[in-house]
């Protein structure tokens, strides 16, 4: 490999959904046990740690990443680093992670993201004035002017009658998620480290046509034809939006000469990543721009690559990114997506990540590259680009 950052280990936590079996944990508590799981699996040293990048969208402040550094019980030296950029904050730390080892900074990184979806804080605006109570509200702003942050699900139905994409063909797309999902539970074993009874993905399940039709609607937008005759009405089900869940998923990057000094043969090189910004009136094909923009950064081309990782938030959001950059739906999300596993915010990007990595190991051939890829709200996205090989030690 060349002297671009390698990746010694990667793991994860399930993906349960709000209320389920990680409900009564605290981010730093199920991302702990994950990181251990991943130190224990491939002989990685806790006191090799220099520096954890974490991503978390929902604990409210704070720092999450030195909690989960000192409930792993790493080095009180070893530096920390929060991100939050919603969605995408569990791969945009690899991303920074990646760039702190190529300016020397540090040697050896854990990175990816945590969320307890279900510990939240509950959320609301202080008074402006005495007369005023407090706000209670579900979702920050993601961008200043109204008109440009449309609630997500109102933004996939937007997207849905632009381009004429019906409800059955979203169903469909999330029927079919959550049947690989299914199929690739004892595969998807090998990459997460069991938390009590946590021990796989619970959300995924057998979805026949009737049970999809009696799924209700989150959102709708109508087209007026150009003849003047009756709206057609797109709509979005809660079956083909990626349910609220909690996780946690990392992986540890170091540099090739690190990487010998320690004796752990890396078996992936990060060849780059990218973040990007687009329109915020329809942020999830921010996906589209943050692909394009780290394969043009490594000079892959999409029809060479052997897998790609999207986390979908939305069926339309999956559609819509494998129509743009031609990607035959065989190599996308080979064991399902958010759809049939859940949406544990800020740790997604880094959950798409191992999921990218534990199909490559087995499947790939040395040399093999793979795209991971995720957008966020306020029309935001990443992504990043591994290739499979192995580091001599």
């Amino acid at each position: 490999m060349s002297d671009s950052p390698v990746i010694l280990g990667w793991a994860r936590s399930a993906v349960c959904p709000v209320g389920g079996a990680l409900s009564h944990l605290a981010a730093h508590e199920i991302g702990a046990p994950v990181l251990l799981g991943l130190l224990a699996r491939f002989g990685i040293p806790r006191n090799a740690i220099d520096t954890v990048v974490a991503g978390n969208a929902l604990g409210a402040g704070g720092n999450p990443a030195r909690m989960l550094a000192l409930a792993a019980g790493l080095s009180d030296r070893a530096a920390a680093l929060s991100v939050d950029t919603q969605c995408c904050a569990g791969l945009d730390a690899v991303t920074l992670a990646a760039g702190l080892l190529a300016s020397g900074s540090a040697q050896v990184v854990v990175a990816g993201g945590l969320e307890a979806w279900s510990r939240a804080p509950i959320r609301q605006h202080r008074p402006r004035t005495p007369q005023e109570a407090p706000k209670p509200y579900e979702r920050p702003a993601f961008a200043p002017d109204p008109q440009r942050d449309p609630d997500l699900p109102l933004a996939a139905a937007r997207y849905a009658a632009q381009h004429g994409i019906t409800r059955t063909a979203q169903d469909a797309y999330a029927a079919q998620s959550h049947a690989r999902a299914l199929a690739w539970r004892s595969r998807m074993a090998e990459e997460i480290v069991p938390i009590g009874s946590a021990t796989e993905d619970s959300y995924a399940r057998v979805l026949t046509p009737e049970r999809m039709a009696r799924m209700p609607v989150a959102a709708v937008s109508d087209v007026l034809p150009a003849d003047g005759s009756a709206p057609h009405t797109f709509a979005v089900s809660r079956i083909a939006i990626a349910p609220k869940a909690d996780g946690a998923a990392f992986v540890v990057l170091a540099t090739p000469q690190a990487a010998v000094a320690l004796g752990v043969a890396a078996q992936f090189r990060w060849c780059g990543g990218a973040s990007v910004g687009a329109a915020p009136e329809m942020p999830m094909l921010a996906a589209v721009d943050a692909a394009r923009a780290v394969l043009a950064r490594t000079g892959v081309a999409a029809e060479a690559l052997w897998g790609v990782e999207l986390h979908e938030a939305f069926a339309v959001q999956a559609l819509a990114f494998g129509e743009a950059l031609g990607i035959a739906p065989e190599r996308l999300n080979r064991g399902g997506g958010g759809l049939g596993r859940g949406h544990p915010i800020g740790s997604s990007g880094a959950v798409s990540l191992v999921r990218l990595l534990g199909d490559m190991r087995g499947e790939a051939p040395v040399g093999g590259r793979g795209l991971v890829a995720i957008a966020g709200a306020g029309g935001v996205a990443a992504a990043g680009v591994v290739e499979r090989g192995v580091l001599r030690t």
